[in-house]
């Protein structure tokens, strides 16, 4: 990002210029580096799935050539595109490192120069074979991965999982942490299909209309995520309510319960109020963020499975995106 009299715009070239007056890159024990730029550079607001599919099939092409990716994005979606890459990279073996910043690379005070440099790092010599987010000392599961600031250095919070390691003074890697590999460093990395469907969210609150969800509950939507109370709690009284999500859910419609809370999981046994909600057809997203129910959904979708297999794998454990046993 370059300052204009518009605001921050995506300058092409910037970067890499930016980046050969950085004398420390050159020193140990920074790694070799290229740099691919997309054509055009965008704002991370402009994301759409079409990216994330070529971010996931460059890291593909050139897989056998480097020991570890970067990818520098924008802040606002950096969880969205985390979250769609652990999905879409199932035999990861080398480290995927996502990091940007708050105050933009080319400014005197900045936080992005050792975001970039420290994500470089853990890309290239730490044994971290899962997408991650790296941002204010903190490296992160991606799709536990959510935007906590709009202001803070450290933006970035993985509420129910802890940091995969801390750069500090000394980098700590907490092995125990880290997902081990699915596939071999040695073998091509797949790409896993991640097309978008006719998904949307809707969040609960006190005098919400019914009429406004039974709206969006129309056809061509496939798939809702409930950003529900609690640990899954909804208006349990409120049989109109409850009528829509039945009627929804008989006719197809897969329908996601995700906690509002930033910490904890849903547990619909937990409550009447959220017991009422699984008897309508209302599956629990466990402790995932949003943006790792919006990916997983987006994924689950695209490989063709039947409804009924969609909506068990939504509360399986496929990259690390929830706890077991927290449903």
């Amino acid at each position: 990002m370059r300052l204009s009299p518009q605001g921050l715009v995506p300058e092409p070239g910037y970067l890499a210029r930016l980046m050969m007056k950085m004398q420390e890159l050159a020193e140990s024990p920074m790694p070799d580096y290229a740099i691919t730029e997309y054509e055009p550079v965008i704002d991370s607001a402009d994301m759409t799935p079409v990216h994330w599919r070529q971010i996931a099939h460059n890291i593909a092409e050139g897989y056998q050539h480097f020991d570890g990716f970067v990818v520098l994005h924008g802040t606002d979606t950096m969880a969205y595109t985390a979250s769609a890459l652990a999905f879409m990279l199932p035999n990861l073996a080398k480290p995927v490192v996502l990091t940007g910043s708050q105050l933009p690379l080319g400014q005197v005070r900045n936080d992005a120069r050792e975001n970039l440099k420290t994500a470089m790092m853990f890309a290239a010599d730490y044994p971290v074979p899962e997408v991650g987010v790296f941002f204010g000392e903190m490296l992160l599961r991606g799709c536990r991965t959510t935007k906590a600031s709009a202001s803070r250095l450290d933006a970035f919070d993985s509420p129910n999982y802890p940091p995969l390691a801390l750069a500090e003074t000394s980098i700590e890697l907490h092995e125990d942490r880290i997902r081990r590999p699915t596939g071999s460093a040695s073998e091509p990395l797949r790409v896993a299909p991640l097309d978008p469907v006719e998904l949307a969210t809707f969040r609960l609150f006190p005098g919400m209309s019914v009429d406004v969800l039974r709206n969006l509950l129309q056809r061509p939507l496939r798939a809702l995520i409930l950003e529900s109370y609690g640990v899954g709690n909804g208006p349990a009284s409120n049989a109109e309510f409850l009528r829509v999500l039945r009627e929804a859910a008989d006719a197809g419609t897969v329908i996601v319960t995700c906690t509002q809370c930033r910490h904890g999981a849903v547990s619909q046994a937990a409550y009447a109020a959220g017991r009422a909600l699984a008897d309508c057809g209302v599956v629990s997203g466990a402790d995932m963020t949003i943006e790792a129910a919006i990916a997983k959904l987006f994924h689950l979708f695209s490989r063709e499975l039947p409804l009924a297999e969609i909506k068990r794998l939504v509360g399986v454990n496929l990259v690390g995106e929830l706890t077991d046993g927290k449903l």
